[in-house]
């Protein structure tokens, strides 16, 4: 469902306010349409577990007095609250996966895409995935934001997890339009195509919806005007997506090999 929405969203903007003449139905599409279906049916799986453990261990931990203010809020401040400790959560995994090796080798699969488009969202090797969700959720339940235990809090969830994956379908666009009338807010496509950057200030821009958090913790670059001149990383990736699964498996490459110069811009 989330695809084919994304699909009559996406299609149509690409056609009409494309940054880059490049035909819909790249040579990488396939791998990216792959991915898709195949995180879809391994990713619930996988989770359950870890973060089952984590729900059990905060609600033995917590104080219910804690619990209890916690679930007298409003549904739209424990919202906010859930996508903020989620957001900072997201961020330090995100960043990390460019700066620890093991996970790099993992996550250059989402940097190999040489092309933007709505699609390049669902190039993510499922450890990749795996390490994100975790890193987002984990604070989340950890702190007793949410309970998957509660009906409630599953609609709440469930909502952040529709607005930011579209939201990610929107940033990774072809799309020329820089929203700057919400780029101090929200995440835009010129700010996330500056993190595909294969040149020039590249590791920066780790955010997936709120750019603040790159504000704060000096990785924020956005040229005003400008637009990355290429996208991609430096080393070789296979297209085929049974190879570009094992692939990690045997890549050496350091991260540090993808860094280049800081900047800070509008």
């Amino acid at each position: 469902m989330g695809l084919a929405v994304a699909c009559a969203i996406f299609l149509p903007l690409e056609r009409l306010g494309a940054l880059h003449r490049q035909p819909v139905l790249r040579r990488e599409v396939a791998a990216d349409l792959g991915y898709y279906f195949l995180n879809t049916l391994l990713l619930g799986v996988v989770l359950s577990g870890p973060l089952g453990f984590v729900v059990w261990g905060a609600d033995r931990l917590l104080p219910a007095s804690f619990q209890a203010a916690l679930t007298e809020l409003p549904m739209w401040t424990r919202a906010l609250l859930a996508l903020v400790v989620g957001e900072f959560g997201y961020y330090w995994g995100h960043r990390l996966s460019h700066e620890i090796p093991f996970l790099w080798r993992f996550h250059a699969v989402h940097h190999s895409a040489t092309q933007m488009d709505f699609l390049v969202n669902n190039r993510a090797h499922p450890v990749d995935l795996v390490v994100a969700r975790l890193f987002t959720f984990v604070p989340i339940y950890a702190l007793g934001v949410a309970n998957p235990l509660s009906p409630s809090d599953n609609v709440l969830v469930g909502l952040l997890l529709a607005i930011s994956a579209h939201w990610s379908y929107l940033i990774h666009a072809n799309v020329r339009w820089r929203f700057r009338w919400i780029a101090w807010l929200l995440t835009t496509p010129a700010f996330h195509h500056w993190h595909h950057t294969r040149t020039g200030a590249v590791n920066r821009n780790y955010a997936s919806v709120l750019p603040c958090m790159d504000l704060i913790f000096g990785t924020y670059h956005v040229p005003k005007g400008e637009w990355p001149e290429a996208y991609g990383i430096t080393e070789t990736m296979p297209e085929m997506l049974s190879e570009q699964l094992v692939h990690p498996l045997f890549s050496q490459r350091d991260p540090s090999m993808k860094k280049g110069t800081t900047g800070r811009g509008m």
